[in-house]
């Protein structure tokens, strides 16, 4: 699933490419992955003549701010990224017109399209059909639990070392999954909570009670780090993300532990090991990140 920085980096270029542009028109072959409202025929009424006037980011979700007090939010859960260029449809399947990179596999299943009054398209390529895209009224979005129920920003200047601390005051349970809550901290998943902490040397399943002030910097110091470091490298591509124009990022050259089992350790040459976690796997170096 695309974490923070793979959803910060579709949002800048988004803003880059779409901001100010207005909706024509809206496709899809997939009416389930509109969510709000039910209606794919309402959907299509409210979105065409909208125009886009801010693009911003909340955890994993995208924001369009639109004109007319609306606001569509889209979250591109396990398989889903945006994609921005032009397309045709022979024989019943979308063709890019010339961006090779759309070309690629994972670029083509294409379920949901939007058109802009450049003559280009927005479009989401989602290959387990599970994104969500919801048309809210502006200011009930803003109120809505989906957004407000979200911990801080981990990224913001008002998360401060003394703000992650008094976050995870009298919490229990696993560090990996108390970093992975969107209730707790927005944006952290799978892969950076095991690069954050076999940055940190700690143990993916020590519980986050036992932390003492050190560990705990550690930690806080690392989600800054690596979560800068991969919007500076657009996004991990190891699965399905690409960008808007259809391009992987550059994180990988920075993964240390996530999917590297029976790997050595970059630190040590202890082979990398996974466990189960909730359903989860976690990936760490059983020397440099003892319980």
């Amino acid at each position: 699933m695309p974490e923070l920085p793979e959803v910060e980096t579709i949002t800048k270029d988004l803003n880059q490419k779409v901001l100010n542009r207005t909706f024509i028109d809206v496709w899809t072959d997939t009416k389930k992955i509109i969510k709000k409202p039910k209606s794919f025929k309402d959907f299509k009424r409210e979105i065409k003549g909208k125009k886009i006037k801010k693009i911003w980011r909340r955890g994993k979700n995208i924001i369009f701010e639109l004109s007319k007090n609306y606001s569509l939010l889209i979250h591109q859960k396990l398989t889903g990224h945006l994609l921005y260029g032009k397309w045709n449809k022979k024989n019943g399947m979308w063709e890019p017109e010339s961006n090779n990179f759309l070309k690629d596999k994972i670029n083509t299943y294409l379920h949901l399209v939007f058109f802009l009054d450049n003559k280009k398209m927005l479009a989401l390529s989602d290959l387990r059909k599970f994104a969500k895209v919801e048309l809210w009224e502006t200011e009930d979005l803003k109120k809505s639990k989906q957004l407000n129920e979200l911990g801080p920003e981990p990224l913001e200047k008002g998360f401060t070392f003394f703000k992650f601390k008094e976050i995870l005051k009298n919490k229990k349970g696993k560090i990996k999954q108390l970093l992975m809550d969107q209730k707790i901290i927005a944006g952290i998943g799978n892969i950076y909570s095991d690069e954050i902490l076999w940055r940190s040397k700690i143990h993916p399943l020590k519980d986050v009670s036992k932390l003492n002030e050190e560990e705990l910097k550690k930690i806080y110091q690392n989600i800054k780090k690596v979560l800068k470091k991969a919007i500076q490298l657009r996004g991990e591509s190891f699965s399905d993300f690409r960008d808007l124009e259809g391009k992987k990022g550059f994180f990988d050259k920075e993964r240390k532990v996530y999917q590297r089992e029976g790997e050595n350790c970059f630190q040590c040459q202890t082979k990398i090991r996974r466990i189960k976690m909730g359903g989860r796997s976690a990936y760490f170096c059983p020397f440099c990140q003892k319980v």
